[in-house]
């Protein structure tokens, strides 16, 4: 069975970035006043920005977006190494990001990963698909956005031949990809025009194009902004920061759904066309509640969850994220085809209202026809 692989420099990365200076967690912070934007709907944060995980103030995707989506988890298949489709073959979950990231995903060194991370839980649960699927951190500590927003960066190649190559794996076999990626050190928060948070959205729009660049195969990408930060001791990403990256991860995808509705390319988050030069785009799990205030769902962040720093995740924080990333790939119409070993339940459910019927064959009619690579061609007979 194949594990998440860690390469022993990226270990002494981590071991480095967590053996600095010890400070003190702010243990008092335990509530900043701010909504969860999945709890926000179309109220206006700063009366400016409306909630809501996708457009118009709701958690759900679009009908059509929806469907673009399903359609792209269904075409993972296992690959060779040369990209030959083959039962033989593999396809591969990667993690892209900092150091929370290697930590929520992994949380290993070089004998792999913790058993509380998410791909200790994976490893263990008896639903996750285990034949073809290789779960591979691609995250590592320090890595900020900027790390990321080109093909050509190091931490590319560092995967290809540090992750990948030791497995037997290429980066032809890269299918799904979890991004969680943030600033070091962001000065000015939201409505400023220059704030930190536009500036990230313009970074995941980058980050997206290069993964399509680098992993030619990939077919759905999922982003997910911070956890809670104001027991953060540090200037490393406190909140609003850590809060506002939701709207970051927000924008872009409605930057795609927008342009594949025929509403023109975002001037921040650059060109997402889904069929030509970026991967599908959806949210991943939404890791942010206010402290301890319950967010409807009783997610709540204690200081306990949380390193001396207060702002990287303790054990118990790291298995906080493990759980929510693995229920979402568990559940998730996305992720359900190729990382469960049933499938998953229908994906025909197209409205998202846990039933299928007239409205969702409206939907596949609604895309019927000749098209040109268009991704509700589920046969690829155009």
């Amino acid at each position: 069975m194949f594990q998440a692989h860690r390469s022993p420099r990226v270990a002494c990365v981590l071991a480095a970035v967590l053996a600095g200076p010890l400070m003190a967690a702010d243990c008092e912070q335990t509530g900043v006043g701010l909504t969860p934007i999945s709890e926000l709907g179309a109220t206006l944060y700063l009366d400016a920005f409306p909630g809501g995980l996708y457009p118009n103030g709701l958690n759900q995707a679009p009908a059509a977006h929806r469907l673009r989506g399903i359609t792209r988890a269904a075409a993972v298949e296992p690959r060779l190494p040369d990209g030959t489709p083959s039962a033989d073959g593999h396809f591969v979950l990667l993690s892209i990001g900092m150091s929370n990231t290697t930590q929520e995903f992994c949380a290993g060194g070089a004998g792999g990963c913790a058993p509380y991370s998410f791909v200790g839980q994976a490893l263990a649960h008896p639903a996750v698909e285990t034949a073809h699927l290789v779960m591979v951190d691609g995250a590592a500590g320090g890595q900020t956005a900027g790390t990321w927003d080109s093909p050509k960066d190091s931490n590319y190649d560092r995967i290809r031949d540090d992750e990948l190559a030791p497995l037997g794996l290429s980066e032809l076999q890269v299918q799904a990809v979890w991004v969680k990626v943030a600033n070091s050190g962001p000065q000015t928060s939201l409505p400023a025009p220059n704030a930190d948070a536009h500036q990230l959205v313009t970074q995941c729009g980058d980050i997206a194009r290069a993964l399509r660049v680098r992993y030619p195969n990939v077919q759905v990408v999922f982003f997910s902004s911070r956890i809670y930060a104001g027991y953060a001791s540090t200037a490393l990403n406190p909140e609003p920061f850590a809060y506002e990256s939701a709207f970051a991860v927000k924008w872009l995808v409605e930057a795609q759904i927008r342009q594949m509705a025929g509403l023109g390319i975002d001037a921040r988050a650059g060109d997402l066309n889904s069929q030509t030069v970026a991967p599908w785009i959806g949210w991943g799990p939404y890791f942010w509640a206010d402290g301890l205030t319950p967010r409807a769902d009783g997610l709540t962040w204690a200081c306990t969850d949380y390193a001396n720093d207060g702002t990287h995740p303790s054990p118990s924080g790291r298995e906080k994220v493990g759980t929510m990333l693995l229920d979402f790939m568990l559940t998730s119409p996305f992720a359900t085809p190729w990382f469960r070993a049933d499938g998953g339940p229908s994906g025909g459910d197209l409205t998202g209202d846990g039933t299928v019927g007239p409205a969702d064959l409206a939907i596949l009619l609604a895309a019927w026809g000749p098209c040109g690579a268009c991704d509700e061609d589920l046969d690829g007979n155009g």
